[in-house]
């Protein structure tokens, strides 16, 4: 097992400034949560004994429910992409290469998509292991539970945080149900509306112009 001392949240000049900001954006609900999902990450890549670049993990982690915020939210774009896009732009402003940028993106965007990120770069894999970690407990016997207790006092993770992140997803997205079509958020939506209809795929081929 690695214990927290072990893993440790970039002192970069880049890093600071992406906590600044994430600081400044997210309630303190998110905050907190992606700076878990951060050391979660870090983590299990030096448990499985991964090679990634922790400064461009930090950036996926802490820009990955950016997207939830209304300063970065579009009208119809998934909030996954929204955060993407928000972490490109910050990163392009910082002189950061596409090459990583792209890596930075990709990490954000599928971090819901189930059965994929896992086979990708280990910077992809991790921000999408670390959010499996916090959210629903994926992989929890594998943390030293001194590990797991001491980065939970550090950045809380309350008794009811199981709710209010449903909540805040619900509120990140709610305004463009469309977006949700065949990720898991749109059983977020299922849940706070009980007459919410999700589109369905099989009636999207009936219903498409071929004969």
């Amino acid at each position: 097992m690695h214990t927290l001392q072990e893993v440790k949240i970039p002192d970069s000049k880049l890093a600071r400034e992406i906590t600044e900001l994430v600081r400044e954006t997210e309630p303190d609900l998110l905050f907190n949560h992606s700076t878990r999902v951060y050391l979660f990450a870090a983590s299990a890549g030096k448990r499985r004994g991964l090679k990634f670049d922790d400064e461009l993990l930090y950036a996926g982690a802490m820009f990955h429910d950016m997207g939830l915020t209304k300063k970065y939210s579009s009208k119809d774009l998934r909030f996954e992409v929204d955060g993407a896009n928000a972490a490109a732009e910050f990163l392009r402003s910082h002189g950061i290469s596409q090459q990583e940028v792209d890596l930075v993106w990709t990490s954000i965007a599928l971090h819901t998509t189930i059965g994929v990120p896992q086979f990708m770069h280990p910077n992809i894999a991790l921000v999408m292991a670390g959010v499996a970690m916090d959210v629903v407990g994926e992989n929890y016997d594998d943390y030293d539970k001194a590990e797991i207790e001491r980065i939970t006092s550090l950045f809380p993770r309350s008794n009811t945080f199981k709710e209010d992140i449903i909540q805040a997803f619900y509120d990140g997205f709610k305004h463009k149900p469309a977006s949700t079509f065949g990720t898991v958020n749109s059983d977020v939506i299922a849940d706070k509306e009980p007459d919410f209809k999700p589109m369905n795929f099989c009636s999207v081929i009936r219903e498409s112009k071929w004969v």
